[in-house]
């Protein structure tokens, strides 16, 4: 009798052993599925930015509230207020920070803020009254646009306020402030650039929001406004939507005819 119920005994604790291992190896074999599947989701397949691509991933009217109307002229645009040698004078390191600030001018005026683009490049513009919304989308070299980003970081600090001297001998006066952006691509640096000076022997002012965001090893640049002053919220449409827009490209989905209203 002994021994039949310990003979039992020992088939129940089997059992249980047997039924906690299965359960152990189902919800290991969950687990690992769901790793997979959760990996596969985050590291979506990007495709190189192509010149194609680039043109895609341009925004549209659509992309912008208010009544921004797009022109085939963008990339003719110049504006001469942003025409100045720095005053190197007036800084503590003189040509360093000249340099820097000189490259800021020429940049807005050349419209190749980050340089001439190594890779695939596309641009386009709107108008809305007086002001002037000019986008870029265009693939940099990683060590780049590293440099880039150091250098627009470093803006609001070493060019803070600074004069240039236009060809005409007049000073302009120009101001660099930190301006805030939405929380979009992997980084970002937003400016408002303020020129102020004499045009045509009247006294006006520039006022430009700067937005510049890295994807990967592409980027947006968009520069945005006039001497009536920056429509901030275009420049964050701008930059919103064309990060989205950007992103699908890269990961090989056609752009959406229109931004989503829960972007």
């Amino acid at each position: 009798m002994l021994a039949a119920v310990l003979a039992a005994g020992t088939l129940l604790a089997a059992a249980a052993c047997s039924d906690g291992d299965d359960g152990a190896s189902t919800s290991s074999s969950a687990t690992t599925s769901s790793a997979g599947q959760r990996s596969a989701t985050a590291s979506p397949t990007i495709t190189p930015l192509t010149s194609a691509g680039a043109q895609t991933a341009l925004i549209t009217e659509g992309d912008l509230e208010d009544n921004w109307t797009q022109v085939k002229s963008a990339a003719s645009w110049r504006n001469r207020l942003l025409i100045g040698t720095v005053d190197a004078a007036q800084f503590l390191t003189g040509k360093t920070q000249a340099a820097d600030c000189q490259r800021l001018l020429d940049g807005l005026y050349d419209e190749d803020l980050l340089g001439t683009p190594p890779g695939p490049s596309a641009l386009t513009g709107f108008t809305e009254g007086a002001s002037r919304l000019l986008y870029q989308v265009a693939a940099y070299t990683p060590a780049g646009l590293d440099q880039s980003f150091d250098w627009l970081k470093a803006l609001p600090t070493t060019c803070d306020q600074f004069n240039a001297v236009a060809s005409d001998g007049s000073t302009r006066t120009v101001q660099v402030v930190v301006a805030s952006l939405p929380k979009a691509g992997d980084t970002r640096q937003g400016l408002t650039v303020t020129v102020a000076g004499p045009s045509g022997g009247t006294p006006v002012t520039l006022t430009m929001d700067v937005a510049v965001v890295r994807v990967g090893d592409d980027a947006i640049t968009v520069t945005n406004g006039g001497t009536d002053g920056a429509d901030h919220d275009s420049t964050e449409d701008a930059v919103s939507h064309g990060v989205t827009r950007l992103k699908d490209v890269r990961e090989g989905r056609s752009p959406a005819p229109e931004p989503s209203e829960f972007d």
